[in-house]
């Protein structure tokens, strides 16, 4: 049976789209769905300002009528202007170069055909979405904010002619009895000499305050990291409205200088990784009460941004954050600690959290073709 290739032009497409991993990985115990509706709205022009500054495609392969793969080609304005590079990403197939091939082929044609010289991929629209394949830990409970994938993914991506161009690492770990006196001491030092303190929330309204900071940190400080691209004031606002209304706010750090300046910040949430398998990427009618029920009991925390702006990463705020933090762990009886995926190369981040008894488990990789 011959495979065809068909473009998602519709929402019951974008639907399947979204929904064909979640019979891929039937079964498999770290494979974590995602929310269906906040799929629908990344992937959604009318909803995600990203559309503003960016073009994308969708398509799934079909084999005897059956869904047997999807990818999404995007194109970023001026990463297209300045590097004329592509993108791809939700990209997922069963164990078949022909399937695999037909999908690169088809996402490499579009984004040739808006000026690229190279795709490069997964990715998003941005650095909060979806990025990194998974190439070791496998057998890892995935994050509801990373990628989860077979093993066999990285062996297309070769044979398509691709390779690895980046690379991150995961670390985790038991959250330890009490936070490492060298972290502690480096955070006092730093509180008394720069006049730096960590903020502490008692209400949501308390840390909107300082959200565009925080978010405008994020564009300084990610500006450097491999396919960073800045976030324009809707995608700040976007951002804000979909996940600070989301978060625990007793599990955010900001800290700031004696101007109240934000110089650093730590953002965590509880796993809902459990949840989410359990909701079946459906708030509802019952996918609710699983997520709730862990956001608000869960013993195991994601790490999912952290930023210091430069000027203070040599003055002791990096310390701050993860004492404050490692406090608030071990005031709430959190027993298990994931951090988000950091690049290999940012050994200053890892090396901290190695100071916490975390561990590298996992590892994703972005990878390239030039044409």
């Amino acid at each position: 049976m011959l495979l065809k290739i068909k473009e998602v032009t519709s929402k019951q497409d974008l639907k399947q789209f979204i929904r064909f991993p979640f019979g891929l990985y039937k079964g498999n115990t770290s494979y974590v769905p995602p929310l269906i509706e906040f799929e629908l709205s990344t992937l959604s022009r009318e909803k995600n300002p990203a559309f503003e500054s960016a073009d994308a495609k969708y398509w799934m392969v079909k084999k005897d009528n059956k869904i047997v793969g999807r990818i999404a080609a995007i194109v970023l304005d001026r990463e297209l202007e300045n590097k004329q590079l592509g993108r791809f990403g939700w990209v997922d197939f069963i164990d078949d170069y022909e399937v695999s091939t037909l999908l690169f082929e088809t996402a490499k044609e579009w984004v040739v055909s808006k000026g690229a010289k190279a795709i490069h991929g997964p990715l998003g629209f941005t650095d909060l979405d979806f990025q990194g394949a998974l190439t070791d830990g496998y057998d890892e409970l995935a994050t509801q904010a990373t990628i989860y994938n077979h093993p066999y993914y990285s062996g297309h991506y070769k044979k398509w002619g691709m390779e690895i161009i980046a690379t991150w690492v995961e670390m985790r770990g038991s959250v330890p009895n009490k936070v490492p006196a060298k972290i502690t001491r480096v955070a006092n030092i730093a509180n008394s000499r720069f006049n730096l303190k960590s903020k502490r929330f008692k209400r949501g309204k308390e840390i909107l305050k300082y959200s565009t900071e925080i978010f405008e940190l994020i564009n300084e400080t990610f500006s450097e990291l491999y396919g960073y691209q800045p976030l324009t004031q809707k995608q700040i606002d976007y951002y804000v409205d979909q996940y600070f209304t989301f978060m625990q706010i007793k599990y955010i750090c900001v800290v700031v200088n004696e101007d109240d300046e934000v110089v650093g910040f730590g953002i965590c949430l509880p796993s809902i990784s459990k949840a989410l398998q359990k909701a079946k990427g459906r708030l509802f009618p019952f996918g609710f009460i699983h997520i709730l029920k862990a956001f608000y009991f869960s013993d195991h925390i994601d790490l999912l941004l952290i930023g210091i702006k430069k000027e203070y990463q040599r003055k002791g705020a990096p310390a701050i954050i993860i004492d404050t933090l490692g406090k608030i762990f071990i005031d709430n009886e959190i027993e298990h600690l994931t951090n988000g995926p950091a690049l290999e190369e940012n050994q200053g981040v890892l090396k901290l959290w190695r100071e916490f008894d975390l561990e590298p488990k996992l590892r994703r990789s972005c990878f390239i073709k030039k044409f």
